[in-house]
């Protein structure tokens, strides 16, 4: 099974991140992303607006780790684009706003990564090359193999992949790899046969 295959299975199931750009001062944020309200109760999107204006939950720092950790878990590839191109991060910043309950976890996993990478690396996940990053996460990605001193980094993980999951194909762009294209208007080709048959119009 190769990635996409799977995080499909992930992301269908969670549904029932150097700096970016995007933690740059000057360039958009969340607040200025997640402004669609189609298909919004006009109670729903008050709500949504009142959480997006409230002040980043994540610093800087956080986001951009969470924002290697999404492209890491979900990169781009031929067929689409990856986690970030999805706005993942932004999703996971609104999210945990929604949803306060994963605040404590998420930041306090962040704090662990960078903690284990310092003991590791002597620096912070950020800082650490593409080949060091890849490597701590191998040791926090399969909970079943994890040892025991990674237990809790791979419980941050999970929920990490999950969110990352969720966001992505929440998006347009994960809508558009699955290949779900929603309900159709159905075509009406008149009563079928059969029916006009078995009530003697066949011939009406």
């Amino acid at each position: 099974m190769n990635r996409r295959d799977s995080l499909k299975l992930i992301g269908l199931a969670a549904t029932t991140t150097a700096l970016i750009d995007a933690c740059k001062p000057g360039t958009k944020s969340n607040k200025e992303t997640a402004t669609d309200t189609t298909g919004r109760q006009p109670f729903e999107a008050e709500r949504d607006k009142k959480l997006q204006d409230q002040k980043n939950f994540f610093d800087a720092q956080e986001m951009a780790t969470i924002t290697v950790l999404a492209d890491i878990i979900i990169p781009k590839d031929e067929r689409s684009g990856s986690a970030t191109d999805a706005k993942v991060p932004e999703f996971i910043e609104f999210i945990v706003k929604d949803i306060p309950d994963h605040q404590v976890p998420m930041r306090g996993g962040l704090k662990w990564l960078d903690l284990q990478c310092l003991k590791r690396y002597g620096h912070s996940f950020i800082a650490s090359s593409s080949q060091q990053q890849v490597e701590m996460v191998t040791a926090i990605a399969y909970p079943l193999k994890a040892k025991p001193d990674m237990h809790p980094g791979a419980v941050f993980f999970s929920r990490m992949r999950d969110l990352t999951a969720t966001g992505f194909y929440t998006s347009k762009i994960g809508i558009e790899d699955i290949g779900y294209v929603g309900n159709a208007p159905g075509k009406w080709e008149g009563v079928p046969q059969d029916v006009l048959a078995q009530y003697n119009l066949a011939d009406v």
